[in-house]
């Protein structure tokens, strides 16, 4: 039985402690930077050094075993899979392990975030070490207990044993005695195989599933502290807008209204804008008072993006040459001239938000001394520890951030604004205040995924193969010179970096608004166009598609910088083979239904999908499956992996269908799901998704499973309808999801 406590305090040293808890015990904490450099013998005669900082830690002692989840829980399972590792090279029972979430403290614990998919890549070496350490440690404490050789002795569920003799010994009982060795060298204990491993690659339950599903204090909201106050802070809902004038006197007489004022922003929109803020004795109050709210905006610098305009625009440009060459190789115009047949698409999506579940929510504390505490469901806790001292203009030592449970993150709550807003206003009203966001601020003042437009070319020998690639990337930037946040197309993008003949020129269009990092960045809509156009390709070859795919790939190989970020083409080819597979591929259907497929690298995995539909005369589409094939290494939680690779695909879908942030003089006027509509539950697809058992290092799985998803099924719609799809959202061209 699992409990969920929070940690308070935490010791600090270079790599491994061995110290006697209160009442005795083994306590090895390590850091996933210093175990990859070695070990040493450490101690401390009262227990955990409180210098000590690691980035995650493990604790035995005669009340049991506790496990430390170092990074933030947003719903991708970090919280069960981290101590996973740690558990399984321990040989431990799960099921009589406490996981606790580890506060945040950049100098005793090293990096803690949650994005990029790099949560299990980071640690699992390190987390591995740490638990065969332990367990070494410990077979080691009962063989001279017992006065027998430790290769004798052999561990599981919790114990050492000694087959010969029949003897055992829990480690809880083992604890305070390993606590007392020497710590071997990291890199001399020997970590299981995988034919060893009882744990890793099974359905294992989240440690906070009970919690969330009573309704237990988790999120941010939940927060409750002595005295605090309850604020609402509008801002102007085109980025850059400052406050003229505010009719606070009116607002401050509303009921349960204690304070309205004006923060004129830092200067940085990542951290701290110009707004209102309000405070009441209750959110109720807080919201109710925010209508009665009359606002001024000086908008003589701020954003004037208009979507309409820039989609036209881009549309025009990417008739031509781009402004910049990328990259260039072999000889496009020749390959181009000589080919047997050439064929061109131009591509479009529009920007979206992340649209999160949970609205932004924030607790502050500015306490008399100086010092802050929030509470923040940040992906980044460690930059909101400087980003709030930026804005207060104090010591980051003087922060201390709170780790909560997110709810729903997907990139938005990289930024830390929120946190911003919440410190700033404590301070100002120096007392503790919990933010609350509308949904509409939530939508309104979003770093959303860039949208975009790309003209693609591609010429087919005689012979039905490709020879040559050229696009021209219309993109945006807010300074002129580098793409926004998540609007950059990487030259070795997808498959087109194998083709002999290869040229990318990119052109970028002025804009304002705040983008950023949203699920799958950049891979999440760079994927529908360049799959759909290699399926493009295979059709104007008059080519199977994935036999098209398989032959561009080639021999297996590393594409250059051979390093886990790298393509291995035979990696790609046997994740399409296995989808292709499962969802038999080439199967007869009836008219108006098939299978599209696709396949994208991103995050350090290689997944590849295949969608069946059907369509009918009126562009219904009927989503009957999704098949996901992934090579991520191997699995750590296998419900947690199946779990997000199932959550990519409904997003993709929910993404791919309707939404679009339509802005007007830097304005969304989609602002709540009224008008930006989430997928509904009945149209939804089945979804199967099958793992390549591969020996390569871990990737992560909370975004690569996305990028396929609209490509494939924009396949599978050409080739049930012969109709193609070269706009997001596919609303835009009349397309709606049905039920089946």
């Amino acid at each position: 039985m699992h409990s969920f406590k929070d940690v308070t305090s935490l010791g600090r040293r270079r790599f491994i402690q061995l110290a006697g808890m209160a009442g005795g015990g083994l306590v090895l904490a390590f850091s996933t930077a210093d175990l990859a450099e070695g070990s040493q013998q450490l101690d401390s005669p009262s227990g955990v050094d409180p210098a000590f900082a690691p980035n995650a830690y493990l604790q035995i002692s005669a009340a049991g075993i506790i496990l430390y989840a170092p990074n933030p829980e947003i719903g991708q399972g970090v919280k069960t899979a981290l101590p996973m590792i740690v558990a399984e090279e321990l040989d431990a029972r799960w099921d009589e392990i406490e996981v606790r979430q580890a506060p945040i403290d950049a100098a005793r614990y090293g990096s803690q975030s949650a994005g990029g998919s790099t949560s299990i890549p980071r640690a699992w070496d390190p987390l591995r070490r740490a638990g065969a350490t332990a367990r070494a440690m410990l077979v080691t404490a009962a063989a001279r207990d017992w006065q027998v050789a430790e290769g004798e002795c052999t561990t599981g569920d919790g114990y050492v044993y000694h087959v010969a003799s029949g003897r055992r010994a829990s480690y809880l009982e083992l604890g305070s005695r390993a606590a007392t060795l020497p710590v071997p060298a990291a890199d001399s204990v020997p970590l299981k195989s995988k034919a060893e491993r009882r744990l890793l690659n099974t359905r294992v339950a989240g440690v906070d599933n009970r919690r969330v599903v009573t309704g237990e204090p988790l999120y941010a909201s939940d927060v409750r502290l002595p005295g605090m106050a309850y604020a609402v802070y509008v801002k102007c809902p085109a980025h850059g807008g400052k406050v003229l004038t505010a009719n606070l006197e009116v607002v401050k007489k509303q009921p349960g209204v204690i304070d309205a004022f004006i923060l004129d922003g830092n200067g940085d929109p990542l951290e701290l804008k110009a707004g209102v803020a309000i405070l009441a004795h209750n959110t109720w109050s807080a919201f109710k008072a925010r209508k009665k709210l009359e606002i001024v905006w000086d908008e003589s610098s701020s954003a004037k993006d208009d979507w309409a305009v820039a989609a036209a625009r881009s549309l025009q440009l990417a008739e031509g040459e781009g402004t910049e060459l990328i990259a260039e190789r072999g000889d496009t115009a020749r390959a181009f001239s000589t080919a047997t047949k050439t064929i061109g698409a131009t591509y479009q999506y529009a920007f979206v938000s992340h649209a999160q579940l949970e609205p932004q929510s924030c607790t502050a504390w500015y306490k008399p001394d100086g010092s802050c505490e929030v509470w923040a469901p940040s992906q980044t806790p460690q930059r909101a520890v400087k980003n709030v001292a930026n804005v207060l203009g104090i010591a980051e030592s003087a922060i201390t951030v709170h780790p909560v449970r997110v709810g729903g993150g997907f990139g938005r709550r990289l930024m830390n604004d929120y946190a911003c807003d919440a410190a700033a206003i404590s301070a100002r009203a120096r007392r503790p205040i919990k933010l609350q966001w509308s949904r509409e601020d939530d939508m309104q003042n979003d770093y959303v995924r860039a949208g975009g437009t790309i003209a693609l070319q591609g010429a087919i020998d005689d012979a039905g193969c490709a020879t040559a690639w050229r696009q021209h990337f219309v993109t945006f930037s807010a300074d002129g010179k580098n793409p926004v946040l998540g609007g950059n197309l990487r030259a070795e993008e997808d498959f087109s970096q194998l083709l002999p003949n290869f040229r990318y020129t990119r052109s970028q269009l002025p804009w304002r608004s705040p983008c950023g990092f949203w699920r799958a960045p950049g891979a999440s809509v760079f994927a529908f166009p360049l799959q759909s156009f290699l399926h493009e390709m295979a059709v104007a070859a008059g080519r199977d598609h994935l036999e098209f795919m398989l032959e561009i790939l080639g021999e297996p190989r590393w594409l250059p910088p051979q390093q886990r970020n790298s393509l291995n083409t035979g990696r790609a080819a046997d994740v399409l083979r296995l989808a292709a597979t499962q969802a038999g591929w080439g199967k007869s259907l009836p008219p108006g239904r098939a299978l599209g497929l696709a396949f994208y690298f991103s995050h350090a995995a290689h997944v590849a999908e295949v969608a069946e539909v059907s369509v009918d005369d009126q562009k219904r589409i009927t989503l009957h499956s999704i098949t996901v094939a992934c090579d991520v290494g191997p699995i750590v939680n296998l419900s947690g992996a199946e779990a997000q690779c199932q959550g990519s695909v409904i997003d993709g879908l929910s993404a791919m269908l309707e939404q679009k942030l339509d802005y007007r003089a830097g304005r969304v006027s989609e602002n709540n799901f009224d008008r930006y509509k989430l997928l509904r539950i009945g149209v939804e697809p089945r979804i199967d998704v099958h793992f390549v058992d591969s020996d390569y290092p871990p990737s992560g799985l909370g975004e690569p499973a996305l990028p396929p998803v609209a490509p494939a099924v924009c396949n599978a719609v050409f080739a049930a309808s012969g109709q193609r799809i070269r706009r997001l959202p596919i609303s835009e061209e009349g397309y709606r999801f049905v039920k089946a």
